[in-house]
């Protein structure tokens, strides 16, 4: 074995999984890549830190633990029997690490204000289709995989679905940072229990309790931490601070004042057809990272637009606004009453208010029935949804959205009366 091939075998010290090795050539050579190491500049959970401090993983993190997991999945088929072929299992290896690729910084706020309708599940999907280019072909399989245009339907599944290496890592790993053990799930077991029937994963029926688990942290992470309701504050405003700084830009109300990167995104609006037809926008993407966003703000504290200036500075130093919360909309009256008081506090306009006051909502289903179903595996062969074997799970309850309304203002402005 020659020095090269001997130094191309890495291990990544998890505080998850323990070591996790890396003996493929060319998985190694991925994560090297510019594209792939920008996710160490990119939190997993956005602005989660403000509330959970020890929330500060990247997306890099979640992606190698994410492979980690597949290895360990297809490695428990193939010694099951299934067919898997060392191709197979690389290129599955290769989509489940560059799932997320295609993240922006603080990602739901970006994708709400920066670059419209354009998810960054498709700006994955275009990385991908670059670096098969630039790697020769040779990420084509992954690719196929990764559009479920592959005839082993099974493979995508593990990438995404409801049951998933992407969520079995990350409900694991954010449970780990945020330290909220209620989002404990025994990975192990689950993965022990991963069988393959009619071209889709099931779990055995000895994993049902695991199942089960599973399902109730998901649920528990939503509300605990990735709808938790300082969150939420944080990311609404985010998102409206960066609307206002690309109005700004757009309308030249103001001299640049971001890094070069997040600039052109202010400056222009960017959609899915400009991706497709200028190669630079995907390069300008690719050099965007959470630095860009915290160094505007800091820069956007003092800043003459007021709007900027004051949601810059909430945010940098914590000072976010109020949230209420609950099951029913807000009345017109309260919405109203606080708007006319944050407009004459903060002398604002009408249009301006909107970006000081906001009312939203936030649904979120534990499990959707119907939709890439958990199916439990008996041992006569006969495959049913844990829905309808579970005597743990309230179907109701699953199967509806649950919906959460909130309004947002300043906490020096006067709650109103409850409605």
């Amino acid at each position: 074995m020659s020095n090269l091939q001997i130094n191309k075998r890495k291990i990544f010290n998890d505080p998850v999984y323990g070591f996790i090795s890396i003996t493929d050539d060319k998985i190694f050579d991925i994560i090297e890549h510019p594209d792939f190491q920008r996710l160490r500049r990119i939190k997993q959970l956005g602005l989660a830190h403000l509330v959970y401090p020890g929330a500060l993983h990247t997306r890099f993190h979640h992606s190698l633990g994410a492979m980690h997991l597949m290895t360990r999945a297809l490695s428990e088929l193939r010694w099951k029997g299934h067919p898997i072929t060392k191709e197979e299992q690389h290129a599955t290896e290769t989509a489940m690490l560059l799932h997320d690729v295609g993240h922006g910084p603080y990602s739901h706020a970006l994708e709400h204000s920066i670059v419209n309708t354009v998810s960054h599940e498709q700006i994955s999907l275009w990385f991908m289709q670059r670096l098969n280019k630039e790697f020769d072909g040779s990420l084509q399989m992954a690719l196929d995989i990764f559009e479920d245009q592959y005839d082993k339907h099974f493979l995508n599944k593990l990438i995404s679905s409801q049951f998933d290496m992407d969520r079995l890592d990350y409900l694991k790993r954010d449970s780990f940072f945020t330290g909220v053990s209620e989002g404990t799930i025994n990975y192990e077991r689950l993965l022990n229990m991963l069988e393959i029937a009619g071209d889709e994963p099931v779990i055995e029926y000895k994993g049902i309790y695991s199942v089960e688990k599973f399902i109730t942290a998901r649920r528990m992470m939503y509300w605990q931490v990735y709808l938790h309701k300082t969150v939420l504050v944080a990311e609404y405003m985010a998102t409206h601070l960066l609307k206002r700084a690309k109005w700004l830009a757009m309308n030249d109300h103001a001299p640049k004042a971001a890094t070069p990167a997040l600039q052109f995104f202010l400056e222009n609006d960017i959609r899915e057809k400009h991706f497709l037809e200028d190669n630079r926008v995907l390069d300008t993407f690719a050099l965007l990272d959470d630095y860009d966003i915290y160094t505007s703000l800091k820069l956007w504290m003092n800043h003459p637009d007021k709007i900027l200036s004051h949601l810059s500075r909430a945010l940098v130093n914590r000072r976010l606004f109020r949230i209420e919360m609950q099951n029913e909309p807000f009345s017109p009256e309260k919405i109203s009453v606080v708007r006319e008081a944050t407009k004459k506090k903060y002398h604002l306009t009408e249009e301006e208010t909107a970006y000081f006051v906001f009312f939203e909502k936030t649904a979120n289903y534990t499990y959707h029935p119907g939709t890439d179903n958990i199916n439990i595996l008996f041992k006569n062969g006969t495959v049913k949804d844990i829905t309808e074997v579970s005597d743990q799970l309230n179907i109701n309850l699953l199967s509806k959205p649950t919906t959460k309304y909130f309004l947002c203002y300043p906490k020096d402005i006067e709650p109103p009366a409850t409605d």
